[in-house]
């Protein structure tokens, strides 16, 4: 792979381009779904392809390739440069400044941690998830399938300013999605791990557990009556209310002045409570990277502090157009850690008091713009800190300004499934509707 991007690096130079980059990259995985004990989908995955960006003055062209012999690799670039000729300049295009390049030797984040099972261990861990939810309780009767993939890819970036660097990653998941019935109706739930060692995923058996035990508490769910209560939002829900703040604060969504929180460094964008970490170099981490997807360096920092907001998520492009630095963010962000108050869901409950605790959300109903929230959402209503019952079919209302300098709390039972790690969240209030 390294050959193949210095070949294309230089191929391009010598062809006109003032500059140029390119990622070379293969992958390889699998897929084994179980439904009902029996086998249902079998899946193979090899890839390899390679990519490159060429720039004429600030004219860019970008072409891509699945065949990794000279003679493609020299026709991709052409195609590239070809391109590059018909588009108009940017002022802002271009790589990153040469002092903002990581520099070697990387750090060993420990992300690459092989498995490949053979499709019987595959299909037994399948069954054994499945087996698991069924044991539960007899209402649960059905599955929309146990699934077992495993992944593993390594790359290369480089750049015409003479950087060089990649590294190989694994990525391991486990889930099972069972359905609890009754004679008043069936309700559905899921659950999964996720990581980068087989080790660290979670036993098929608790997997499965977890899925029906989550899908019979469902079961006799009915509508929450409309008005306004504190809500709770589980650990698998609250990364999307940090996802909706991540597009608010990120370079496009501010260049294009399509965010509800422009030109809010140094502003109070959380409640007080609410500080929040990239860290790129954690062990094992999902979102851990030594560069960007630039090339540029990346750091650990504070995003946000007590509250007020510390940077941006930023790439060269998108910092250029701002006027500011890249914050080595091009390809998303990293690891954010979202500080917690030490407390358990169970604590956030009583806490609450009376509330809804939301564990599933449906729809894309939050405005980059506006900030306006409103999502489909089913849980539970909270009575006297303890779960009541379950509910459906309601509609959560807010707006993100107003819901982030809400929090009153964080537990701490975050999963370690993703690039944004929070535990449940607890909102002063939101609009339910309902009944």
């Amino acid at each position: 792979m390294q050959d193949a991007a210095t070949l294309a690096i230089d191929y391009a130079k010598s062809r006109g381009a003032t500059a140029a980059d390119v990622e070379v990259s293969t992958s390889v995985g699998q897929n084994i779904t179980v439904r009902l004990d029996e086998v249902e989908t079998i899946e193979h995955n090899r890839d390899k392809g390679l990519g490159i960006s060429v720039y004429l003055g600030q004219q860019r062209g970008n072409a891509s390739t699945t065949d990794l012999s000279r003679q493609a690799i020299e026709h991709t670039v052409d195609a590239a440069l070809a391109i590059a000729k018909y588009t108009a300049a940017d002022e802002f295009a271009g790589l990153p400044e040469f002092e903002m390049l990581a520099k070697g030797p990387f750090p060993k984040l420990d992300l690459y941690h092989p498995w490949q099972p053979s499709i019987d261990e595959a299909v037994g861990i399948c069954r054994e998830m499945e087996a698991a939810a069924f044991a539960v309780d007899k209402r649960v009767d059905n599955s929309e399938g146990a699934t077992l993939s495993t992944y593993e890819s390594d790359f290369v970036y480089a750049n015409s300013l003479g950087f060089i660097g990649g590294y190989a990653t694994t990525r391991h998941s486990a889930s099972v999605t069972v359905i609890a019935t009754t004679d008043a109706g069936m309700q559905r739930d899921y659950w999964y791990s996720l990581a980068r060692a087989r080790s660290d995923l979670e036993s098929a058996k608790s997997i499965g557990t977890r899925a029906g035990q989550r899908a019979v508490a469902r079961l006799n769910s009915k509508r929450a009556a409309t008005g306004e209560a504190p809500v709770v939002f589980d650990a698998t829900v609250s990364p999307s209310l940090i996802g909706a703040f991540v597009g608010a604060v990120s370079g496009s969504a501010l260049y294009r002045k399509s965010s509800f929180l422009l030109d809010s460094i140094g502003t109070q964008v959380f409640s007080e409570r609410i500080s929040i970490i990239e860290d790129p170099f954690m062990s094992k981490g999902l979102a851990s990277s030594p560069f960007d997807g630039e090339g540029v360096a990346t750091a650990k920092r504070d995003v946000v502090k007590a509250g007020v907001l510390q940077g941006y998520f930023l790439s060269t492009y998108s910092a250029r157009k701002l006027r500011l630095k890249t914050t080595g963010n091009a390809g998303g962000n990293h690891n954010l850690i979202v500080t917690d108050d030490g407390m358990s869901l169970q604590d956030l409950f009583r806490k609450m008091g009376r509330g809804l605790y939301v564990t599933e959300t449906m729809g894309h109903g939050a405005n980059n713009v506006t900030g306006d929230y409103s999502l489909g959402a089913a849980g539970f209503w909270i009575e006297g800190g303890e779960i009541a019952y379950p509910v459906e079919e309601i509609t959560i209302a807010g707006n993100l300004r107003d819901m982030f300098k809400g929090i009153l709390a964080v537990a701490s039972d975050a999963l370690p499934y993703g690039s944004k790690r929070v535990g449940s969240i607890l909102l002063d209030h939101m609009a339910i509707a309902g009944e």
